[in-house]
């Protein structure tokens, strides 16, 4: 369908409206206003709710800033910049654009319109301790953090053949993040214990929700496969502080979701077993830290029995205890088997999850 050019021409705003063709019986819809100097602001806000390419992918930035560069110094007309900017979009929002028919096993592309789904048993390992430095660990997934990884190394890792998730708190205000100044201090809980410098979040604040997909486009714009949004589980520790409930985790929960499948990006539900069963059908896996400690691994055989990974970690050698020796035999074991252990993709961390792993 070719897109609908509308020229208000008494204020002089150009205005693209672009209709997209059916897809699964619905049409989807996009309409973005632009002025010189706040067309790709405008475009970047509406992005999340069409079916075009991502705003923070670098051939649409680019392609943008120079029309944007182009009417801001008033060379070329109109007409010709409107032309030229709708076919761009068009281009970069056809199916071949840029991805292969096996992108599906391709951790460079991600399909429009198509987020990444993993199956139970996948291999992965995590890192969050510091900015990754050893991508040797011959596994599917590496989990590391949004904010010290770089573009270039997620891409490096998806050229290997890996998928990257990207963990974040979403949960949890963290005063060492360079955002922590956004957040305010109304929506600010108790402290969370064992971990300085954290507090818990009001995640029904509209205000940390904003902070939340600001941080969701970060890890689009830096080529995460998926997201790992931790600290979900407030409503479980009494010490948040602000009367946290199930409910509002099942709300939050399935927003970040929506939110990070508008930007192609898989997602997984870190820990609060409580609440699988009413944000299973929007969670492409779990993330599960020491449901053999705590004897709930039960909780989370839904999603194996939907072949989604459960992700799951335990910490044998305990709080204080960070080193790169291997746990013996009889903690490996009782970390490794249990009903239903063989479908979990399990793994032998340190609490402060440096680079050292044991597998089962």
């Amino acid at each position: 369908m070719d897109p609908l050019l509308i020229l208000d021409l008494e204020k002089f705003q150009p205005r693209i409206m672009v209709a997209w063709p059916t897809v699964f019986g619905l049409t989807g819809y996009f309409a973005a206003v632009f002025e010189t100097e706040d067309f790709l602001h405008n475009l970047k806000a509406a992005y999340p709710k069409t079916s075009i390419p991502d705003p923070d992918n670098p051939r649409t930035t680019t392609m943008m800033s120079d029309m944007v560069k182009i009417a801001s110094t008033g060379q070329g007309s109109w007409s010709a910049i409107i032309t030229t900017v709708i076919a761009s979009i068009a281009v970069l929002a056809s199916p071949t654009s840029g991805a292969s028919s096996d992108s599906a096993c391709n951790a460079t592309t991600i399909n429009s319109n198509t987020y990444w789904q993993p199956t139970a048993g996948t291999t992965w390992q995590i890192e969050l301790l510091y900015k990754l430095n050893d991508t040797s660990v011959d596994v599917q997934v590496y989990d590391i953090d949004l904010f010290d990884t770089d573009a270039d190394q997620i891409s490096s890792l998806q050229a290997a053949g890996r998928k990257v998730i990207c963990y974040f708190s979403a949960g949890s205000w963290e005063n060492w993040r360079p955002d922590a100044d956004q957040f305010n201090s109304a929506d600010l809980g108790g402290d969370l214990d064992g971990w300085a410098g954290e507090k818990w979040l009001n995640i029904s604040s509209d205000s940390v929700r904003k902070i939340m997909t600001a941080r969701l486009n970060m890890a689009s714009q830096k080529g995460c496969d998926g997201v790992d949004p931790d600290n979900v589980d407030g409503y479980s520790n009494k010490e948040n502080a602000l009367d946290l409930t199930q409910e509002q985790s099942i709300g939050y929960v399935n927003f970040l979701a929506k939110e990070a499948h508008s930007r192609n990006m898989a997602i997984g539900l870190k820990n609060a077993g409580d609440i699988i069963e009413s944000v299973l059908d929007n969670m492409q896996w779990s993330v599960n830290e020491q449901c053999v400690q705590y004897g709930e691994c039960d909780k989370y055989t839904p999603f194996t029995d939907a072949n989604k990974p459960v992700f799951h970690i335990e910490y044998p050698k305990g709080e204080d205890v960070n080193n790169d020796k291997d746990v013996t035999d009889a903690q490996k074991k009782k970390a490794c088997v249990f009903e239903g252990s063989e479908k979990f993709s399990t793994v032998i961390k340190n609490m402060d999850l440096d680079n050292w792993v044991q597998f089962c």
